[in-house]
């Protein structure tokens, strides 16, 4: 009987709130051995698996740093090769690369007035300075039909611009009636050339325009140019484009190649390309120009200007005609068809 109680005291005491390792020895019968041995056995079980378990979530935490320290490095890298890397324009849907397009006819551009140091071609250090543009006359054939003209002596035939009466200065309409008909005596003889014309324009890395005609040529209407919708966009430098439509002038764009040419895709006619002379956009994209530090001042905004005005050239009421305009004169001194 005492063993039996002493059995009793052990299996309660093993169910209590004391645990298993505040029991005294207490004697048992081989039947509680056993079970004891089973109760240790299921216990270093659990310790086996608590231990397991343990060390896989070690690994899947090692596995885990691995990981994002993988995902960390590769992003790093990706990063440093794209900032290496020159990006360019991307072609949208439905566009075609300049590289792929064919030349049809070639011009070349004598500049004057650009600063060639130490070339000791002058005494002033200006020099003549030349560039050929390959021009797409199959994707572009009206606007290239006019420049090839432009450049020639003989000039784009245009007619007068329509007298403008409303002057309220009887000495500004005397001098209006004097252009205008200067301008009907050469109407049909002479064409408009880029003879004298200049650089009036220069956005650093965006954009560079050339060919603000003077003089005589003023009076004339300015050419309407037609978009064949060819697909070409600005995708390389020394693309060169003409405005859509007749609010240009008869200017067209050097595209420099290193800015935003989403304004120009939107607006400009590919027309061609520099394939001679790229060092010479270089220079000219390097030219200093004025800037108003983006203040609106009276007279319109820059924005809505895409050619140079009379009033421009004269010194008129537009205050923002300098805006972006070369601090130093540049000129279209030679022009012709190769």
């Amino acid at each position: 009987s005492s063993v039996a109680f002493a059995s009793s005291l052990s299996i309660c005491l093993l169910h209590s709130s004391w645990g298993f390792n505040n029991l005294a020895p207490l004697p048992l019968t081989t039947h509680h051995a056993r079970s004891n041995s089973r109760l240790s056995l299921h216990i270093m079980e659990k310790e086996d698996e608590q231990a397991f378990l343990d060390n896989n979530s070690n690994i899947n935490q090692n596995t885990r740093r691995n990981f994002f320290a993988s995902m960390a490095s590769s992003t790093l890298m990706a990063t440093l090769i794209s900032a290496s890397v020159p990006v360019m324009p991307a072609r949208a849907e439905g566009t075609k690369s300049t590289a792929d397009a064919n030349i049809t006819d070639e011009i070349f551009i004598e500049f004057k007035g650009l600063s060639n140091p130490g070339d000791g071609s002058s005494s002033s250090g200006n020099s003549n300075d030349r560039i050929t543009i390959g021009l797409f006359g199959n994707d572009a054939p009206q606007p290239v039909s006019i420049l090839k003209q432009v450049v020639t002596k003989e000039g784009y035939k245009s007619k007068c611009k329509p007298l403008d009466t409303s002057r309220t200065l009887q000495k500004e309409q005397l001098e209006a009636n004097k252009v205008y008909n200067s301008c009907l005596d050469t109407e049909d003889s002479v064409g408009v050339n880029y003879d004298y014309s200049s650089v009036w324009r220069v956005i650093k890395d965006e954009r560079v325009d050339v060919g603000a005609v003077s003089g005589k040529y003023i009076a004339r209407e300015s050419p309407t140019f037609e978009d064949a919708q060819s697909g070409l966009t600005h995708d390389a430098a020394g693309v060169v484009s003409v405005r859509r439509g007749n609010d240009g002038g008869y200017g067209f764009t050097i595209f420099p190649g290193t800015g935003d040419a989403s304004t120009l895709d939107e607006d400009n006619i590919v027309v061609g390309r520099v394939i001679e002379g790229m060092d010479v956009v270089d220079r000219l994209n390097a030219l200093p120009a004025v800037k108003s530090a983006g203040l609106k001042l009276t007279g319109g905004s820059q924005d809505k200007k895409y050619a140079p005005s009379r009033g421009c050239r004269y010194g008129g009421s537009e205050y923002y005609c300098s805006e972006n305009k070369p601090l130093k004169k540049v000129l279209l001194d030679k022009t012709g068809v190769l």
